[in-house]
């Protein structure tokens, strides 16, 4: 009996040969193309403002790009050329980007600085879906925000090793001409403020040693998912002109241009425009935030029922705590006498506060010097107590003090400084070779895209547990 040989059409041959190449493609890319919803999370101002700026049909796809730039931080690839030369040889690659044709490096970059606008708008929407994935994986964290800064290196010639030791030698030479001078300290006053390739890049001291990088701000949930990016720019400088900005002292630890206490609120008015509907009950942060004005505004103007933010050594006096009279005015401990009123002083780290003096204290020029014969104070010019306006709020900041409450919700802060070691050593924030502000925010941004997507991608495949781990989500 023959066998019956069935003739396969044109359409059948298409389709194994499609099943064929679907079966062959790499599982990371299947997942993300089964899995992530491309058309929701782009949105259609950035394909018009993609295709009329050539005003022709473009050679490679807006999605092309975006997909390419997250393979680059998936794999961990710091530098654009390790990206391309991957496309080059890696068929499978291509076929899911959408590209007949490897763009060369300028094209990645012309991406990254024309559209920098339109890639902040992917990253607010990829924070608006992933907000009620946050809340179904732990209410109580996805509830708390926290904020921290960072800085983001260049590749600037003072971040040579051999720059800082060129400074040091001449530290080292002046210490010889003056042995009270200290190089080690010397050096610092030696550097300049800015990179010469850019003055954007500014000089930092970051983990303990002196770089030149980029500033920004970084918000996150309590599950350490990141809810808003800043980098602090000059655009953000001119979007927010009534931030003070420090000038340099003789303190590396306290001497930054913008200071966390400084760029708090202006990034939490931005993420707030951004995401009107968004409300948190919990704010975590470091003892840089202990101040009243903070205080005031974490629980007044943006309506968070408690700020954990420990206190800072430096807003307490080892003095004894004076006594007050009933119309508000310190005592002196020794008799009882009401203290002179200074005036109201404050500045830009420390909180508006009013200065009481000791009554027996006198102006000699430029200071003041005491005349008490007993004096309570180790003070030349005795005792001094400031007086902190609405201070109940640094005292009860919506939740009792090393309580067990206390202590656990502070204990979770160090997810953002996680969620930065990730940001720098996983999504490639490290070891570019770029020190272009508009490079490096688009950098920024494309990092955030990525960390978010993954959160997207875990969610669609049930394995929440590690939607904050790249490397083995991809694995």
């Amino acid at each position: 009996m023959r066998k019956k040989v069935t003739q396969m059409s044109l359409v059948d041959t298409y389709m194994d040969m499609a099943a064929s190449l679907e079966h062959d493609k790499p599982l990371l890319f299947r997942r993300l193309d089964e899995h992530i919803d491309w058309d929701s999370i782009i949105p259609d101002r950035f394909y018009t403002a993609f295709h009329q700026r050539m005003g022709r049909p473009r050679k490679y796809p807006l999605l092309g790009f975006i997909k390419g730039l997250v393979l680059q931080r998936v794999f961990g690839y710091a530098q654009d050329s390790q990206l391309l030369n991957t496309l080059r040889h890696a068929r499978e690659m291509r076929d899911f980007c959408g590209f007949h044709k490897v763009p060369d490096a300028a094209k990645l970059t012309r991406f990254k600085q024309d559209f920098l606008p339109h890639l902040a708008q992917v990253f607010d929407r990829l924070v608006e879906l992933t907000e009620p994935i946050c809340r179904a994986m732990d209410a109580e964290l996805a509830d708390s925000l926290i904020f921290d800064t960072t800085g983001i290196e260049s590749y600037v010639t003072e971040n040579n090793p051999k720059f800082m030791t060129r400074k040091l030698n001449q530290a080292k030479a002046i210490a010889k001409l003056d042995p009270s001078f200290n190089p080690y300290k010397g050096v610092y006053g030696l550097l300049p403020d800015h990179a010469n390739a850019s003055s954007a890049v500014k000089q930092q001291f970051i983990n303990g040693h002196f770089c030149y990088a980029h500033k920004a701000g970084i918000l996150t949930n309590g599950l350490g998912i990141v809810r808003h990016l800043a980098l602090f720019d000059d655009h953000f400088k001119a979007a927010h002109p009534d931030m003070p900005l420090s000038q340099r002292s003789d303190n590396p630890d306290q001497d930054k241009e913008i200071g966390d206490a400084t760029a708090l609120l202006p990034v939490l008015r931005d993420f707030r425009i951004a995401h009107p509907s968004f409300s948190f009950s919990t704010f975590l942060g470091d003892a840089a935030f202990d101040s009243y004005r903070i205080y005031n505004a974490l629980l007044g103007d943006f309506h968070f029922a408690r700020a954990i933010i420990p206190l800072n050594p430096r807003n307490a006096s080892s003095a004894p705590r004076a006594s007050f009279n009933e119309h508000g005015i310190p005592l002196c401990p020794s008799d009882n006498s009401p203290l002179r009123y200074h005036g109201l002083c404050g500045g830009i780290h420390r909180s508006k506060r009013l200065k009481f003096v000791c009554p027996k204290s006198v102006r000699l020029g430029s200071t003041l010097r005491s005349r008490c014969p007993h004096p309570c104070s180790p003070s030349p010019y005795g005792r001094c107590v400031y007086v902190y306006p609405h201070s109940d709020l640094r005292r009860y900041p919506g939740i009792l003090r090393n309580s067990p409450l206390w202590d656990s919700l502070c204990a979770r802060r160090v997810a953002i400084e996680r969620s930065i070691g990730s940001f720098k050593s996983v999504l490639c924030l490290d070891h570019r070779k770029t020190f272009n502000s508009i490079t490096t925010k688009a950098d920024l941004f494309l990092a955030g895209i990525v960390q978010l997507l993954c959160v997207c991608l875990a969610h669609s495949l049930h394995e929440l547990t590690l939607a904050r781990r790249v490397r083995k989500l991809i694995a």
